[in-house]
This record gives C-alpha cells, sequence and structure tokens, in this order.
C-alpha cells in the first residue's frame, strides 16, 4: 500500500464537528509548493518501514482542562521507530538538541546559555543545507518576501522561530515559536498548549512523560497506521490534550518551511489557508506574535484523496 501523507498529527483544540464550517477556496499555488517540498523531503520517515504507529481505540471527549480521561489505548502510539535513521538525519539530530533547553511552564523566563544558541544556529545551518528550504527561500525571495542573502534569510528565520517573547501576562520572556510548536508548554499547570511535533511526541511517550489515549476522527473518516496526519488525545506530565494534530514522519525543515512561508506571506494576526498535499486535504494555521510564530498547526480536513472523489460526484 502506498504511504499516505495524511499524517497531521496537529494538537490543537478544536471541535471536530466544526471541520464542515465553511472554507476558503483551496489555494493552488501554495498546494504546488508544499507538494514540491513533500517531494523534497528526504528526511522525511516512511510508515511501516522507518516507524509503525498503533492508533488503537477512538477517544472519547475531554474538556479542556480536565486531568480526567479515559484510556482508549493500552499501547504506545509509536509500536518501534529506525532510531539509527533518526539519529543518522543530520537535522533531526540537531533539532532533538533544542528540544530539553525551555522551560516547560510558561510564565517561567527561559534562560538561554551560550551552548544553547550555538545549537540553534547549527540547526538552522543544517535546515538551510536542505533542498526543502532552499526552494521554500528562493520562492520567497521571488515573492520579495526574504532576501537572497543566505544570512539575512538565516536572521529572518531565527526572529520567526527563536525570538523570545512574553506568552504569559506578568512574566518575562517566557516562550518563542520554536518552543511552543515543536517542544510544547503547559500553562498554569492546568493545561497543555502546543506541541505540534511526532518526534518530540515520540521521545515524550518513549521516557514515560506523555500517555497516548486515543485517535479521535469522524465516524467516516477512521486512521490507520499509513497516515501522515492524525488526530489524537494524550496526557503529558499529568496533563490532558483533548484533541491534538500533526504531521507524523515528517522531517523538521518540511514543517518549518511550509509554516514560514504562510507566515510571511501574510500580515494578519491569525491566517489560515487551505492547501491539498499528498492524498489530504487540511487548513495550515499561524498565529503571530509581532514578528515572530506564535502558533502555527495543520488541520486535517480529509484524507484518502476523498476531497477530490466528493469533487468527481
Amino acid at each position: 500500500m502506498a504511504a499516505r501523507f495524511c499524517g497531521v498529527f496537529v494538537l490543537l483544540t478544536v471541535s471536530l464537528s466544526g471541520l464542515t464550517a465553511s472554507r476558503p477556496a483551496v489555494n493552488q499555488e501554495l498546494s504546488n509548493l508544499f507538494n514540491e517540498l513533500w517531494r523534497l523531503d528526504v528526511n522525511r520517515m516512511t510508515p511501516g518501514t522507518d516507524y509503525t504507529i498503533s492508533v488503537q481505540g477512538r477517544a472519547s471527549f475531554v474538556t479542556q482542562g480536565s486531568h480526567i480521561v479515559q484510556d482508549h489505548a493500552s499501547l504506545p502510539l509509536f509500536s518501534n521507530v529506525n532510531e539509527t535513521k533518526l539519529m543518522n538525519t543530520t537535522t533531526i539530530v540537531r533539532f532533538t538538541k533544542l528540544l530539553d533547553n525551555y522551560e516547560r511552564s510558561s510564565g517561567v523566563a527561559e534562560r538561554v546559555t551560550a551552548e544553547e544558541l550555538t545549537e540553534i544556529n547549527l540547526f538552522l545551518d543544517a535546515v538551510l543545507q536542505t533542498e526543502v528550504m532552499k526552494r521554500a527561500h528562493r520562492y520567497l525571495v521571488s515573492k520579495g518576501k526574504s532576501s537572497s542573502d543566505l544570512r539575512q534569510f538565516k536572521s529572518q528565520l531565527n526572529l520567526i522561530w527563536f525570538h523570545l517573547y512574553h506568552r504569559q501576562r506578568n512574566a518575562g520572556l517566557d516562550s518563542s515559536g520554536f518552543e511552543h510548536v515543536f517542544v510544547g508548554e503547559t500553562r498554569s499547570g492546568s493545561e497543555i498548549v502546543g506541541f505540534h511535533n511526532w518526534i518530540q511526541f515520540y521521545l515524550q511517550e518513549k521516557n514515560s512523560h506523555l500517555d497516548y489515549k486515543g485517535y479521535k476522527a469522524r465516524d467516516h473518516d477512521l486512521p490507520d497506521q499509513d497516515d501522515h496526519v492524525l488526530n489524537l488525545q494524550f496526557s503529558w506530565h499529568g496533563l490532558v490534550k483533548p484533541v491534538g494534530s500533526a504531521f507524523i514522519g515528517t522531517s523538521p525543515e518540511f514543517e518549518m518551511a511550509i509554516f514560514t512561508v504562510v507566515f510571511l506571506l501574510n500580515t494578519d494576526r491569525s491566517t489560515t489557508v487551505l492547501v491539498n498535499i499528498d492524498q489530504c486535504q487540511m487548513e495550515l494555521v499561524v498565529i503571530r506574535h509581532g514578528r515572530s510564530l506564535g502558533t502555527a498547526y495543520p488541520k486535517l480536513l480529509s484524507s484518502n484523496s476523498r476531497h477530490l472523489r466528493q469533487h468527481s460526484h
């Protein structure tokens, strides 16, 4: 069976019943670009070969802030991951070094060491060497949104993803786009915010800090182990994420590239674009925090090319 890209396990708190609300038209230009980036993503992991997931049971409804949840998945989500490949991929190795650099709780000021700054620089250098980010850069230059100078583009990425800002009032510089999207945060000791990355999910699950509770899906769009996008429910350090969603198996550079493009093409505080990537249709949501990223995630609308079949009727 051909691997499908429907692996967006974006960690968002949304009502799945609201996915049928009025939507913008498909952005064909970005769909074409993102499918090109998808094909260029040589560091993407292949389901069934590089990793295996077990979606198990459908998760029950849980209100935001609740700590009580019924477990519909007795096993971990990731039953197997090829760590040899994972840890021999330069961008992923440098990405994982960043994951322990942050305070989990928003409201607690971040303290960035010289070593951590070096790790950020090395990660960005690796990302900029990938064909995925090179193509995204050329596109942004063509739109007048980025400088063709690589050093200036690197500084732009650093500002978008790693600039520290206040996420919680009356707190120090406690957050960044990278921390929120890729690492995850907790708020007021009662809820999980952000946390949209499959590698962080796998590593936290492996170390028994995270417990997968089951998938979230509509009756006619059930997930399977080949999906590259997944809506799910989980607990992390005792707190519960009622509905999460994110790409699964994709490289850090792919996710950074698509969200950077959406961020730079728009100046509104909140932007949603509708795109078709591989066999999935999804909304990409990007929320700004000044000149930096507040959050970014995909919202899966249909998988298995269902949106194409619907239009053919």
